[in-house]
């Protein structure tokens, strides 16, 4: 007997923490860092406060995730029901847990989630609707960890423990009294999802339709969220819900009914385990990945298979010499720059095609992956993953060659398995680009190079798939006028105008393939694109010294003020701000402001006046800019200052939206005590490294990082050796770390201004 009917429904986000039910546990001591409530609650930072204009601004974004390192569905409380954009499922300041949600939030972001699936359960009467089955909890009664949640769900005296694997979890729930309810609910806002009941075998199975947003808001993306839910425990009764009806089993839909979700009650003793398989391919491959992920009813077995699968990645970097407080942020941030992108494909490969295609492919030696936030994580978080899971980055480059394959472009910010352009620039070439220069390129050359090759020569002439993001924006202009004029307005995209922001991300982009095609031996693709990488002085204006918009004929935008936020032809932030995003060419843009000291005077306003806005990602390269002039030790100062004053252990502990990762892939990198400037030159600026030691594992060897005589105010490096030569350059050679050694920097409380200041970082007219 089957009771199958089509939803319609709202998605609710949701919040989980946990708290053990019976002896208390300590997770393995890595694990014990991580804290997953940081950025769940609105900024405390003072830039935050300054800067954002909006409330998703002012808040991380992230979730409690609980799942494996990049799974494809994590599992979370959920405080309020919609998978609407910028709503993440859970908030620290609610109040009520309205059930647990197998996600797809991009952590941090400001997008939505999708395909995702609730379950809450309950005693006592039906209560369906997410307000009115909602319970309080206590922060006290509850424990978040990245492999394991639980929480008392205080109104039913239901403990609820959730552990997770990359496509699968395993829930338990222990009443206090003798009956359960289960709620599952498809959380869709558009009501097109699917429950289907078979009681005979203790199953529940559904699907979540995929909408888009950006390119094709609320179109079909061309696939679901496909769930099967087994109940270790037998049903005393089912059914389905459509608003205020409850339907009993014996009541069938016509398959175009508003149901919303379904019910089983069942007699509940003993606590009830529940395992959910999810798959964006099928309801079968849902039930397959279950079966070959979690194919036992052991709990414990799952949260320790999640626990080793973290513990894999956090000891990658072993850190020693600081506080708790400063391990908690570090093993968080870590944490918080592995969830994306995430797997896409099945345990057997199988994968639905990019862009809303409906056939089926199947990934052979690498898994797929999905929801690339590329306009963020290209800066940190895939460099991040270059150093410490190089393979993982050849097979999400792969991915990504995939999705141009079937697609026809390059992607420019792939989300939802669709083509968007959410954001600006085209920066799968930069993170193509930057793994190939580190020599990760095991992957389809020849493909990779005619694929970003397509998207930096061509424009897309065709309208339809132009409009569906496919190709660069204003292409026609850049290549025309070697900028973007404001009379492009830029309308096929979700962030119009912005064109002086666009040209100089276009000129960085050109640079890395620029580097790709001096590596290939394509030596005429290789001087037009250098060329184009000089682009970003056609809308620098020497006369003011910052960026500004530019008319087709060569005149500046009026009125300008370098300081005002959410100027037009800027994106997500001021003409000050964005000035300095041209971190390939530090000389030539020194050289446009003035000279050296002018260069470091302009940085000396930025920061002390306040102007810096760490909470938006195209300033995180900044700090680190001072090493081009000759001045190290200002990077060393203020790198500290940002790590003080934007971060903390706390729920509002990020100063803007974590951004799939990258505001905590700055994190990382600036404790550790190195940053990537520019990825595609592979080198790091040397800053200022919290800890005493750090240990990169992820190479055959060993890199070490010794920070003698490390505090709070001894922040400056007074001089380095590398493997126990001297060392007078403020920047690595990524070959460095990966072939293992030791950093050994001897630390002080007043500045070194000579060391480093005249062996300074390359860029594109001094590479090495």
């Amino acid at each position: 007997m089957t009771i199958a009917y089509r939803t319609f429904f709202l998605v609710s986000s949701f919040l989980f923490f946990s708290c053990s039910a019976t002896e208390p546990y300590a997770p393995p001591t890595l694990l014990s860092y991580v804290d997953p409530l940081i950025g769940t609650a609105p900024s405390t930072t003072e830039t935050a406060q300054m800067h954002s204009e909006s409330g998703s601004e002012l808040r991380g974004q992230t979730f409690p995730a609980v799942g494996v390192p990049f799974g494809m569905t994590q599992w979370t409380p959920q405080t309020r029901a919609t998978e609407e954009k910028c709503l993440s499922p859970y908030y620290y300041q609610d109040t009520r847990i309205q059930g647990f949600r197998g996600s797809r939030w991009m952590s941090g972001s400001c997008t939505q989630d999708y395909g995702s699936v609730t379950i809450m359960p309950t005693t006592g009467s039906l209560k369906v609707k997410p307000e009115e089955r909602s319970s309080a909890f206590s922060h006290e009664e509850e424990t978040a960890t990245p492999a394991y949640y639980s929480v008392n769900l205080s109104d039913y005296q239901i403990e609820v423990e959730v552990a997770a694997t990359s496509r699968s979890s395993m829930l338990r729930f222990t009443p206090e009294g003798d009956s359960l309810n289960l709620i599952i609910e498809p959380n869709s806002d558009e009501g097109e999802g699917f429950v289907e009941i078979f009681p005979e075998r203790n199953e529940v199975v559904g699907f979540n339709p995929v909408h888009r947003i950006y390119q094709g808001w609320g179109e079909s993306a061309g696939f679901s969220g496909y769930f099967v839910i087994q109940i270790e425990e037998g049903f005393t009764d089912f059914g389905v819900w459509q608003g205020d009806d409850i339907q009993p089993k014996e009541t069938k839909t016509d398959g175009e009914g508003q149901a919303v979700g379904a019910y089983v009650k069942l007699a509940a003793d003993r606590a009830v385990k529940v395992k959910v398989g999810t798959s964006f391919t099928s309801i079968n491959q849902a039930r397959k990945n279950l079966e070959a992920e979690i194919p036992h009813w052991d709990f414990e077995q799952v949260r320790q298979t999640s626990e080793e699968a973290w513990l894999a990645q956090l000891s990658k970097v072993q850190v020693s010499g600081s506080s708790k407080e400063e391990r908690t942020m570090f093993y968080t941030a870590l944490y918080h720059a592995m969830i994306l992108p995430r797997i896409f494909s099945d345990t057997d490969g199988a994968y639905l095609g990019f862009g809303g295609s409906k056939k089926v492919y199947l990934a052979e030696d690498f898994d797929y992956y999905a929801d690339f936030s590329m306009w963020d994580t290209f800066r940190a978080v895939h460099p991040l993953q270059t150093l410490l899971n190089p393979e993982r980055t050849a097979d999400m480059v792969q991915s990504l060659l995939k999705k141009a394959e079937q697609g026809g472009w390059l992607p420019i910010f792939p989300a939802w398995n669709s083509y968007t352009s959410a954001m600006i620039g085209d920066h799968v070439i930069a993170m193509i680009g930057d793994a190939w220069m580190k020599g990760i390129d095991n992957f389809d050359q020849e493909l990779a190079y005619k694929m970003m090759r397509k998207n930096a020569f061509e424009a897309n002439t065709d309208t339809a798939s132009y409009r569906n993001g496919q190709g660069r924006r204003a292409m026609d202009s850049y290549l025309e006028y070697g900028y973007i004029p404001l009379e492009d307005s830029v309308p096929d995209s979700f962030h119009q105008r912005e064109q002086a922001s666009r040209t100089l991300e276009y000129a960085y982009d050109d640079f890395v393939l620029s580097q790709v095609a001096k590596k290939l031996g394509e030596d005429k693709d290789y001087q037009a694109l250098a060329e184009r990488a000089k682009n970003w002085q056609h809308v620098f204006d020497t006369t003011t010294g910052y960026v500004r918009g530019r008319y087709a004929n060569g005149d500046w935008y009026e009125p300008f003020d370098p300081v005002a936020t959410r100027a037009p032809f800027i994106t997500e932030g001021s003409p000050f701000q964005y000035t300095w995003y041209v971190p390939h060419d530090v000389a030539g843009l020194m050289q446009a402001m003035g000279g050296r000291e002018r260069y470091i005077q302009q940085l000396d306003t930025l920061f002390e006046q306040r102007y810096y806005w760490h909470g938006n990602e195209p300033g995180h390269q900044t700090v680190y800019m001072y090493a081009y002039a000759g001045a190290p030790w200002k990077t060393q100062q203020r790198v500290r200052d940002i790590i003080r004053e934007e971060y903390s252990a706390e729920p509002g502990g990020l100063s803007g939206n974590e951004d799939a990762g990258q505001m905590s892939a700055w994190l990382v990198f600036s404790m550790m005590g190195f940053y990537p400037v520019a990825p595609g030159i592979p080198y790091y600026v040397i800053g200022s490294p919290v800890f005493d030691e750090i240990t990169l594992n992820a190479s055959k060897q060993p890199f070490t990082i010794r920070a003698t005589n490390n505090s709070a105010e001894n922040r400056y490096i007074q001089s380095a050796t590398l493997n126990g030569e001297p060392l007078y350059r403020a920047y690595l050679n990524h070959q460095e770390i990966v072939d293992g050694g030791e950093l050994v920097l001897e630390m002080g409380s007043e500045p070194n201004k000579t060391w480093a200041s005249e062996n300074v970082p390359p860029s594109m007219n001094n590479l090495q």
